[in-house]
């Protein structure tokens, strides 16, 4: 009997000692140890002007002053985007089923406090992760076509959406949900620019494979939209 136990125990505790090397093997636990995190300026509720003035007001706007934006300013345009406004998750556009299939993206080009490079927005956490460094918005605009609006921003916010997070409830039809959901997504990021006196434009017109590969994109995100923010 006490063998039996001997031999039981030998792997099980070969087992715990090998398997957090087998996490840093697969290079998640290096993923975590090296994350750099940007929390985020509290999100204003109360903003200067109506939502039926900043309806009234939005314009799309592709010419932008050569001017830094603030921490406070990238804070509210992804809060705009896809920030958390309720304990149970719900967030400030509305999703199919709360099922969220949309990713922000953030390219800074002129930010203060803020490394120019690319970044990934983390809603609950209302947070920025760094993805790399670097001219990051010159690279989007090579991808964009050439549109200038993109390299002229102080940000390029770029929607991409992982369609099997809807499509797996609602099937083919589910591809038309995240269409709607992104639209409404970003309005939001419209009426927030205005709100801020800041001006911003949908561009839809970019190489897809180009952009997923700047932006690191997993295979199974699609990008969507690219919106760049600046002063008007």
């Amino acid at each position: 009997m006490k063998k039996l136990n001997h031999i039981i125990l030998i792997p099980l505790t070969c087992f715990i000692i090998v398997f957090p090397f087998l996490l840093r093997g697969s290079g998640r636990m290096e993923e975590t140890m090296s994350i750099e995190r940007i929390k985020l300026p509290k999100v204003n509720y109360d903003g200067p002007i109506s939502v039926e003035k900043a309806l009234f007001k939005r314009r799309s706007i592709r010419r932008y002053k050569n001017e830094s934006l603030n921490l406070d300013e990238v804070s509210q345009l992804l809060w705009a985007a896809q920030g958390i406004t309720d304990e149970r998750g719900f967030r400030t556009a509305p999703s199919a089923g709360a099922l969220y299939p949309l990713v922000v993206y953030l390219a800074i080009g002129n930010v203060e406090d803020l490394t120019p490079g690319l970044y990934k927005y983390k809603p609950h956490e209302h947070e920025l992760i760094k993805v790399k460094e670097g001219d990051i918005i010159s690279e989007i605009f090579n991808a964009a076509l050439g549109q200038t609006c993109v390299k002229n921003g102080s940000i390029d916010i770029v929607f991409s959406a992982v369609y099997q997070k809807t499509t797996q409830k609602y099937g083919e039809r589910g591809e038309r949900y995240v269409h709607m959901e992104v639209g409404h997504a970003a309005q939001n990021v419209y009426l927030q620019a205005t709100a801020l006196d800041l001006g911003t434009v949908v561009v839809g017109a970019f190489y897809d494979d180009r952009l997923k590969n700047i932006l690191n994109m997993p295979d199974e995100e699609t990008p969507l939209y690219i919106m760049p923010v600046g002063r008007k």
